[in-house]
């Protein structure tokens, strides 16, 4: 039921299958975020039109409204949404640690102030895998310590040991959880450490000591550290992480960050700049990104991206998308954040096919270069 298979490598690069209760994920792959059980704006046959294979819930913003009871209630998150195929829920650790000013954190979880109604909640490891088992996502994530970007080696290290000690409660709690009434769920760590290689190693080591795990995230990366050195870890840690596992790298999903992390062993990504980006009005095409309300797009009659097969970019005009921004029409947001959804997906599924054939390091590198030096200014 939880079964990852490596079908083809190049370097690191690697594209596989993972098995979940919900269905199959070809990798390497990008999950839409659906922070409210949703993704922003979109109907579920959208996003499903658009290629994706699994999408992300938010265990905080779930809890939070309208509360995993109701949810759990009305049979679970796939059928509160409506969607059919697979689902990962992050843990709530990256949304509470960014709450700064209204949380405070013990060994015991995060204690934090809710941002909707100003009432003093807790999160804990126990209580992170009772949300998200009622959820009923096909993975859970454990409950992390995240600590900022250019975190130095002390705090970086704290956040990392307390991450692995929650990990022992998580799994004992998910455990508990499975043997009382078995379901289709599985659990799965996060590497964290900073930019610490050091402290990145005796993260995964500490996590590889616990397992066997049917995946593994890393987290605390793109959260304010240079790329190059978020590119240095993924290669430290690269050598190390168990083959027969998925990787998903948490919180990353530019598309230059897709290419460069599957070039460095990813498997699975997430962001939510797809549709926020899209509800901006800016789109990333294959020859860089495009601010649609520009001035010299108004009576341009090109795709939003001629390359692109999404439903926006075969059907729409530049100039009629951004006739919809500047009117302020509702419509525009969604149909650019179709485009940088189904952009992504595609990459995805571009880069398989290259990895595949043995072509994903030229590939890579030619798009790169048209991405980065074709933009618009």
């Amino acid at each position: 039921m939880f079964e990852f298979r490596v079908a083809a490598t190049e370097g690191l690069a690697r594209a596989g299958t993972l098995h979940l209760p919900h269905g199959t994920v070809e990798t390497p792959a990008f999950m839409p975020v659906g922070t409210h059980g949703a993704v922003r704006g979109l109907h579920p046959e959208e996003v499903r039109r658009a290629g994706a294979q699994i999408i992300l819930g938010n265990t905080y913003h779930l809890h939070l409204r309208p509360g995993e009871s109701v949810i759990a209630a009305v049979g679970g998150l796939h059928r509160f949404s409506t969607w059919e195929r697979p689902m990962l829920t992050d843990s709530g650790g990256f949304q509470v640690f960014s709450l700064e000013g209204l949380r405070s954190i013990g060994e015991q979880g995060v204690e934090f102030v809710s941002h909707l109604d100003g009432s003093r909640r807790t999160l804990t490891p126990e209580s992170s895998m009772e949300i998200q088992w009622a959820l009923g996502a096909d993975v859970a994530m454990a409950f992390d310590h995240v600590v900022p970007g250019q975190a130095d080696w002390a705090l970086a290290e704290e956040g990392m040991e307390r991450t692995l000690r929650w990990l022992d409660r998580c799994r004992a709690r998910h455990l508990q959880l499975t043997s009382e009434s078995p379901s289709a769920q599985t659990l799965w760590p996060i590497v964290q450490g900073g930019t610490h290689a050091d402290l990145r190693l005796r993260s995964l080591e500490g996590i590889l000591a616990r397992g066997p795990w049917t995946g593994i995230a890393i987290g605390g990366l793109s959260v304010g550290e240079p790329k190059p050195v978020m590119h240095r870890v993924l290669e430290g840690l690269a050598p190390i992480l168990p083959v027969e596992a998925p990787r998903y790298l948490m919180g990353v999903g530019f598309p230059d960050d897709l290419l460069e992390g599957i070039a460095r062993g990813v498997d699975l990504f997430d962001c939510v700049a797809a549709t926020r980006n899209g509800r901006h009005g800016s789109a990333w095409t294959s020859t860089g990104k495009v601010n649609i309300r520009a001035a010299h797009l108004k009576l341009s009659e090109e795709p939003l991206d001629p390359a692109c097969d999404c439903e926006t970019c075969t059907r729409f005009p530049r100039a009629y998308l951004r006739h919809l921004f500047m009117a302020e029409e509702m419509l525009g947001l969604r149909l650019v954040s179709i485009h940088n959804i189904r952009f992504l997906v595609r990459l995805g599924e571009q880069s398989r096919v290259a990895i595949r054939q043995g072509t994903f390091d030229r590939f890579r590198r030619d798009w790169l270069e048209r991405y980065h030096h074709r933009g618009e200014p």
